[in-house]
Order: structure tokens, then C-alpha cells, then sequence
């Protein structure tokens, strides 16, 4: 009799528990069948008892069908225990994400599983959270050290300028130029020959705007390899093409909210421009390989050593970008017509390159200011940094020396004429000297072709084998 009681205290006890357990608990047969349920699964699915045991286990497990389940069922006759996720219907017709934990039991020679299940939709969802912000930290991670790639590429490059230095009106023009258009969003393309500075103009009216906040990257559209300008401008996807080992970001993505240099742009293919012109137009682009549009917010400034007018009448640059470009021009006068510029130029690359080499700074003397002023600077502020800077390594612990090149007048003793003052009458020697200035000017016009439209021969009205037979004749 104590034995009975003892029994039955234990299974009251053991109903009490199954009953108070915040998880589910639901016994069905191999059939499927539903044969008894907790309060917790009652609340979890939104069904009354008396509801759930009219109900299969296919009714709340939509996935769940005769195959399925046979195969289910004959993995847990093996393997005695199952943990999977399942979403399970309720009543009102949504799901729910559960962990369940199904148990085989053979009881009395009939097979059955009690099933415990758990609420895990809330859970999955912090983790969906954190793997998102995860990835996209990582993702941050990875521009940032592509930025950070990019920024040690380009402090090399602009270390050795400064502030703009110089006193001529042509400079003073420009800074009031950039002072204008650096508060607008404007795009604005800066022109001018080689070496005159026209990425420290840039930089100028990106650190004079809004955006100063964030980067300006530079992109020198001469050096990039046809097939990779558009992952160089919009980045790619790992697999995208031979090589592309992981994604990378545009320099458009990494000049978003801030300003996009475009150096050489008259270097872009013209079939490719069609492509930028919609970025600079609609903001919208996708990576190489990838079909998914991204938003970028930036400012362009352009610049470019090439007529560009000129050239979108020979075809060879789109009108629409060019005037998408050319919002607010900016032309960067060469050295040698600002030459009131070079003694402090001079006096301020001086120091940077005596800072430079960690040598002491020579002595900028009357006579080295009035050498550098001398000299036409072809290469222009480029040239004179480079200049300054072999001086300075030759010069130490003596006169600072400049080994500047001598211009092909000086080379024949040829005096820099001037048409209009010189006497009518010319000999034969001062003559011949004409015939060589003349040719020179010609040949720098014509950039150094001799032959076909716009070349030195058609400048001259003469045959281009003529030209060829003079300048041999004058080496």
C-alpha cells in the first residue's frame, strides 16, 4: 500500500513539472499523432489542449510529409535522440522558430517521442544582429585598410608640398578662384601643363569645402590599365575576374561624402566615359560582377594637361562629360609666367628638401635666385623641386649649386630673339638662327609630331621630309 502511494506521488509530482516547464512538451506515436501536450506548447502555438490533440504533427510543421517523416522517423528509432530548428505554424497562421529536442521511447511495445521544444525566434534574431553588424564592421574594416593603403600611397606624393606659395597675380587669381568655389559642390576642372600644381589645387579646394572632413582620393587616369578602370573607379567582387581574390571597393566608395580627383582625365577611353558620366549624374553604380546598386555622394574635380575643348571636337571626349566637368574652370599658368613665384618657391622647397635628406639648409643666394629665374622651367614646379632637391644632396657643406639643363638656344649660342625688335636686315648666320627658333616653335606646338594633321610640317607649309632634312641639318 505504501508502494501504491509512493507511485502515485511520484507521477503527481512528475505531471506538476511537465506542466510548470516554460518549454513545450508534446508526445506523439510513430504516426505522427499528437497524443498529449503541456500547458507551454498550448501557449507557444497558440492552440487549446483538446485543439492540439486533434491535431498530427504535419498540422504544425508545415515542411513535414509522408517522406519526410518516415525518414525522421527512422533516424530517431536509431539514433534514439534528435536536436534540429524548425518553424513551427500556429494558429493565427504565423511561425515560429523552435529548437526541439525529440526523444524515442518504446513503451509497452508501441513506439512514441516527446518532443521538448523552445522559443528560439528571439534568439536567432540577436544573432542575425550581431553577425550583420559583424559583417559590416568587417566590411568597414576593409575600407578603411584600402583607404589606409590609399593614404600612405598618396602622403608620399604630397609630402613634399605645402601650402600654396607665391605672390603673382596669376596665383592670386587662383586662390581667389578656389575661395569662390570651394564652399559649393560644384565640379570643377583644373588645366594647365605638366608639373604646375594642379592636384595641390585640388587638395586646396577640398580642404576649403564642407567635405574636408572626409578624404580626397585621387585617381591618375594615365596609369591605369585599360581592363581595370572600371574596378578601379567601382570596385569589384571576389571571383569577378582572374585575380579578384576578395572584394574591393571603388575609389568612388572610398571617396564617399568627400572629393574624387580625377588627374589625366583626358586619358580616359572614350568608351568608358559613358560610364562615368552616369556615376557623376545619378550617384548610382555597381561593382564589377556585382548586380547590386550602390549610393555614393561625392564631389569631382578634374584636371587634365590636354585641351580638352579641342579634343571633344576631334571626337575624342564626350561633350556632355565635358561639360559635366567644366562647371567652374581653373587654369594653372605655367612657371615661366609667374616667375615673381620662384625665389620663394625656391626658399620653400628648399627647406622641405633640406628637411628632407636631414642636412642642414644651404644659403639661397642672390646669384642661385637669378639662375633659377633665368631658366624657362618646361617642367615647371615639378622640375624645380626636383631641382632643388639634387642641389641640395650634391651641395652639402658647400655653395648651393644648381646643374640646370641648358635650353636648346643656349646650346648653338643662340640669343632668344624677338621678331619685332630685331633690325630688318639679318645676315646669313642670324638667319639660319631664325630658321632654328622657328622650327623649335613649331615642334613644341605640334608636341613633337612631325608628320600628318596639326604636326610640325603642316604648321611649317612644308613636306614632312623637307622638316626631317632641316632638323638633321641643324642636329
Amino acid at each position: 500500500m505504501r508502494k501504491k502511494i509512493d507511485i502515485e506521488t511520484d507521477q503527481e509530482l512528475a505531471q506538476f513539472t511537465i506542466e510548470r516547464s516554460a518549454d513545450a512538451i508534446i508526445w506523439h506515436d510513430c504516426a505522427a499523432n499528437i497524443k498529449r501536450v503541456n500547458s507551454a506548447a498550448c501557449k507557444l502555438l497558440g492552440y487549446s489542449r483538446d485543439e492540439l490533440l486533434q491535431l498530427t504533427i504535419q498540422d504544425i510543421n508545415p515542411a513535414s510529409n509522408k517522406k519526410t517523416w518516415a525518414k525522421f522517423w527512422k533516424q530517431l528509432r536509431k539514433e534514439k535522440v534528435l536536436l534540429f530548428e524548425v518553424s513551427n505554424s500556429k494558429k493565427d497562421g504565423t511561425t515560429v522558430l523552435t529548437e526541439v529536442t525529440a526523444n524515442f521511447i518504446d513503451f509497452k511495445g508501441k513506439e512514441f517521442a516527446v518532443s521538448t521544444a523552445r522559443d528560439i525566434s528571439e534568439r536567432k534574431r540577436n544573432e542575425e544582429e550581431r553577425a550583420c553588424a559583424l559583417r559590416e564592421i568587417e566590411k568597414l574594416q576593409r575600407e578603411l585598410e584600402l583607404q589606409n593603403e590609399y593614404l600612405q600611397e598618396e602622403v608620399l606624393e604630397l609630402q613634399a608640398f605645402g601650402d600654396i606659395v607665391g605672390k603673382s597675380p596669376a596665383l592670386q587669381t587662383i586662390l581667389r578662384q578656389i575661395e569662390m568655389v570651394a564652399p559649393t559642390d560644384a565640379s570643377s576642372l583644373i588645366t594647365g601643363e605638366s608639373g604646375t600644381g594642379k592636384e595641390l589645387i585640388a587638395h586646396e579646394i577640398h580642404c576649403h569645402s564642407p567635405r574636408n572632413r572626409h578624404t580626397m582620393v585621387r585617381v591618375n587616369c594615365a596609369s591605369i590599365p585599360r581592363e581595370l578602370y572600371e574596378s578601379e573607379f567601382f570596385g569589384h567582387i571576389k571571383g569577378a575576374f582572374t585575380g579578384a581574390v576578395r572584394d574591393r571597393a571603388g575609389r568612388f566608395e572610398l571617396a564617399n561624402h568627400g572629393t574624387l580627383f580625377l588627374d589625366e582625365i583626358g586619358e580616359i577611353p572614350l568608351d568608358l566615359q559613358s560610364k562615368l558620366l552616369r556615376v557623376l549624374q545619378e550617384g548610382t553604380f555597381e561593382r564589377v560582377g556585382d548586380e547590386k546598386t550602390r549610393h555614393v555622394d561625392v564631389r569631382i574635380i578634374a584636371a587634365s594637361n590636354r585641351d580638352l575643348k579641342a579634343e571633344v571636337e576631334r571626337g575624342n571626349f564626350r561633350e556632355d562629360l565635358f561639360y559635366r566637368l567644366n562647371v567652374f574652370p581653373i587654369n594653372v599658368p605655367p612657371l615661366r609666367k609667374r616667375k615673381e613665384d620662384i625665389p620663394l618657391l625656391a626658399a620653400y622647397l628648399l627647406r622641405l628638401a633640406a628637411k628632407k635628406f636631414k642636412v642642414d639648409e644651404p644659403c639661397l643666394s642672390k646669384a642661385n635666385v637669378l639662375q633659377l629665374t633665368n631658366y624657362d622651367w618646361p617642367g615647371n614646379v615639378r622640375e624645380l623641386q626636383n631641382i632643388i632637391e639634387r642641389a641640395v644632396i650634391i651641395s652639402q657643406k658647400g655653395k648651393l649649386k644648381f646643374d640646370l639643363p641648358k635650353s636648346k638656344t643656349e646650346k648653338k649660342g643662340i640669343p632668344d630673339l624677338d621678331w619685332k625688335e630685331y633690325p630688318k636686315i639679318r645676315t646669313f648666320a642670324q638667319m639660319r638662327e631664325l630658321d632654328q627658333e622657328n622650327i623649335l616653335h613649331a615642334l613644341k606646338q605640334a608636341g613633337g609630331k612631325v608628320f600628318g594633321t596639326d604636326g610640325a610640317a603642316q604648321l611649317l607649309d612644308t613636306p614632312p621630309t623637307t622638316l626631317v632634312s632641316r632638323m638633321k641639318k641643324f642636329h
